[in-house]
């Protein structure tokens, strides 16, 4: 649940009736939406400001990552802030309510004389908030208020976030390196780097049968084209269990792995298996080639959508879409039907275990966390995701295998062309831009 705390605010002289009904109704509406509340409510302007430390009373101590200053009606400024202050780290919703029509008149408490008063104070003062107001006869905006308040329970859970890479700066890339101090500072996540020799290490200690009750519990749901070698099972198996020991044992949300000069090279095992596992077993948000803001952008995505946010790369670009898919495997939970694999070897690399899956269709969000000049941005399109002719990858042992992959259609190709930030983008189902542009907006992260 994301827990939040609401206030509702009306100027001493309106009928407090009014403001009560007002509040109430706002606050169910924000819990149908999904938010657990902590909620006070009337707050005036009284001269003695009980209701002020009223609200401070019952607030203070409370874990909740979101205030909402709920404006019912006119309020003097003084009123609000005597209570905001005391809360000037945590991101704030400024929402104005609105009247209603009796008849043939309008009926107002004056909630946008509220809230334009505290507008401009709100920006002032340095608060992190979203202003939104309602408007007679159109339905509430505690959707947007809902999504804000998200993005706020995601930059806490940022703040404390660690992601797992063993190995670093695969095949020598510039696009996949970091900078953990900025990234500290400004997004709040770790990023802990560890040896592949303490994966071998690990792997060596899992015996026979807890590889086998993973190929048993796990590995025999997948539908196998052809017979895989049970030695590459094995494998499979026990590195799993050897990297899911890691992540358990320090906290890790997300993992990335040496992929072409680490796993293949070193070990002769290529990892797709090993991140099918921790991704459909483990829960763990995955992507290879020491990518490290992609795992950043992927926990991001999976703590705004709930959803597994699963990488895709770019083949080829059209005039109208972008063909983007995978040389390895996909998280089951994108999958279209089966989860489908097959053994193949690509060029000089070792045969492993290959996820052929077909993926899901449908309205997807693209996006990208990068660093420019030492600053951040968030590269994000939406996209119309059909399923792609059939293509390959050269290099693959023929019959060379339908790689998973979507054909993405976007409003401007060349545009997003211009502005792409690296070979990998991290894909969620359908339109997330509101909820991921509310916590850019909390973290100062430009939108492009």
């Amino acid at each position: 649940m994301i827990k939040a705390a609401f206030v509702g605010f009306g100027e001493v002289n309106t009928p407090k009736e009014l403001i009560i009904n007002k509040c109430q109704k706002a606050e169910e509406s924000l819990k149908k939406e999904g938010l657990e509340l902590l909620s006070v409510y009337p707050v005036t302007d009284d001269y003695e400001e009980k209701d002020i430390k009223n609200a401070l009373d019952t607030l203070k101590g409370q874990e909740f990552d979101c205030l909402i200053v709920c404006i019912a009606g006119w309020i003097p400024t003084h009123a609000v802030v005597k209570i905001t202050e005391q809360y000037r780290h945590k991101p704030m919703v400024l929402w104005g309510l609105c009247g209603w029509t009796e008849g043939d008149r309008l009926v107002t408490t004056a909630d946008q004389a509220g809230t334009t008063a505290l507008r401009k104070t709100f920006y002032d003062l340095g608060y992190t908030f979203k202003y939104v107001y309602d408007i007679i006869g159109l339905p509430s905006n505690s959707k947007t208020v809902y999504n804000f308040a998200k993005a706020a329970s995601a930059a806490a859970r940022l703040r404390s976030a660690k992601s797992g890479m063993a190995g670093y700066r695969d095949m020598n890339l510039y696009g996949t390196l970091y900078d953990g101090g900025s990234l500290k500072r400004d997004i709040g996540a770790e990023i802990e780097t560890f040896e592949m020799l303490e994966i071998e290490q690990r792997y060596q200690k899992i015996s026979d049968a807890e590889k086998q009750a993973v190929i048993d519990s796990a590995m025999s749901k997948w539908n196998f084209l052809k017979p895989a070698d049970p030695e590459s099972m094995k494998k499979a198996a026990g590195y799993y269990l050897a990297v899911k020991e890691i992540c358990d044992e320090r906290g890790y949300d997300a993992i990335s792995l040496k992929d072409v000069d680490g796993m293949k090279k070193l070990l002769g095992f290529p990892p797709a298996p090993i991140f099918m596992l921790l991704a459909d077993e483990a829960g763990l948000c995955t992507v290879p080639e020491n990518d490290s803001l992609g795992t950043i952008t992927q926990l991001i995505v999976k703590y705004l959508t709930g959803q597994c946010a699963f990488y895709l790369e770019f083949y080829e670009f059209f005039t109208d879409r972008v063909l983007a898919g995978v040389p390895d495997y996909v998280p089951a939970e994108v999958v279209d039907g089966d989860v489908t694999v097959m053994p193949a070897a690509f060029g000089e690399l070792s045969e492993g275990i290959l996820n052929v899956s077909k993926l899901k269709t449908g309205k997807v969000t693209m996006c990208r966390l990068c660093n420019i000049d030492g600053k951040y941005y968030m590269h994000m399109v939406t996209g119309d995701a059909i399923t792609p002719r059939k293509w390959e990858e050269a290099g693959w042992t023929q019959p060379a295998p339908q790689l998973p992959g979507l054909e993405i259609k976007l409003d401007d190709v060349e545009y997003f062309a211009q502005n792409v930030m690296c070979q990998h983008y991290i894909i969620s189902y359908g339109d997330n831009t509101e909820v991921i542009k509310a916590l850019c907006d909390i973290l100062h992260i430009t939108i492009i």
